[in-house]
């Protein structure tokens, strides 16, 4: 089966690129006009036409909502549409339902992994709806991704998605507040950085963060936008509305966007504390 991208952001467009490596690419489209991007297409009417497989990467569940809107006359049976970008349980299962009513297939697909793990095919996906469709799909998502994990319904890895971001965002969180504190201290970061290596609470996120902490480089692997968005809308689901952690990492989060860190990477959490 080929492939649509919409959205060509930081990740889509590397998808874009390795789809097209291997000839998978049927078309490509981005809000913003990119026009040197491979297979690019003016309209996602003209990507969902051209492709067997739409893939949506784009910023929250509105963005979603309206490109469904403008492709479902061209969804029908043997089309499949992807969804990756980090959306809520309710819009996961509103949108499946949109797709399936066309005959189309629905497979929701959020990913885990930043711009050097896609650029490495490292992306891991959490996949969720009919394991027949799943299996259909692991030839093409293994293009661009290192594992496939199997999770349950639509919401249910739209829900896990946003569990793994809140770990990841409050680890930035104490890992921020632990470098400051030997910072403080007098110690230095070669020091502190060793020592957390033969420590329990030792991450990938620290291994991932370790270089731009150290180099004070905040250019974008993840941005402060994308994690706020996505601890609000794990804010909203029924039952987290008590979840201390998750309030905390998203106001901090919410003080960097208002600092002026939007588009730097959310590691910039460490500013706050200058």
């Amino acid at each position: 089966m080929n492939v649509g991208i919409l959205g060509l952001g930081l990740i889509g467009s590397i998808w874009g690129r390795h789809y097209d490596a291997a000839g998978k690419l049927a078309g490509a489209w981005n809000r913003t006009a990119q026009p040197d991007s491979p297979r690019w297409k003016p309209t996602p009417e003209a990507v969902a036409e051209a492709a067997d497989v739409i893939q949506i990467v784009v910023a929250d569940p509105p963005a979603v909502r309206d490109l469904l809107q403008r492709i479902l006359p061209a969804l029908g049976p043997g089309k499949v549409v992807v969804q990756s970008s980090t959306i809520d349980p309710a819009s996961s299962a509103e949108f499946a339902a949109l797709v399936g009513a066309r005959g189309a297939r629905y497979l929701e697909a959020p990913f885990t992994g930043s711009k050097p793990a896609a650029e490495q095919r490292q992306t891991v996906f959490y996949l969720g709806g009919d394991r027949a469709l799943i299996a259909d799909m692991e030839a093409t998502l293994g293009t661009i991704s290192a594992h496939r994990f199997v999770i349950g319904s639509a919401p249910q890895a739209a829900a896990l998605k946003l569990a793994m971001n809140l770990n990841i965002a409050a680890q930035m969180e104490a890992l921020s507040e632990a470098l400051t504190l030997a910072r403080r201290a007098g110690i230095d970061d070669g020091v502190f950085f060793e020592a957390l290596g033969k420590n329990a609470s030792y991450s990938g996120v620290t291994k991932l963060k370790e270089p731009k902490l150290r180099a004070g480089d905040f250019s974008p692997q993840f941005s402060v936008k994308h994690m706020l968005k996505d601890l609000r809308l794990a804010s909203r689901i029924n039952g987290c509305e008590d979840f201390p952690v998750l309030d905390t990492a998203r106001e901090r989060l919410a003080m960097a966007d208002r600092a002026g860190f939007t588009d730097e990477d959310f590691c910039s959490l460490i500013k706050l504390f200058r």
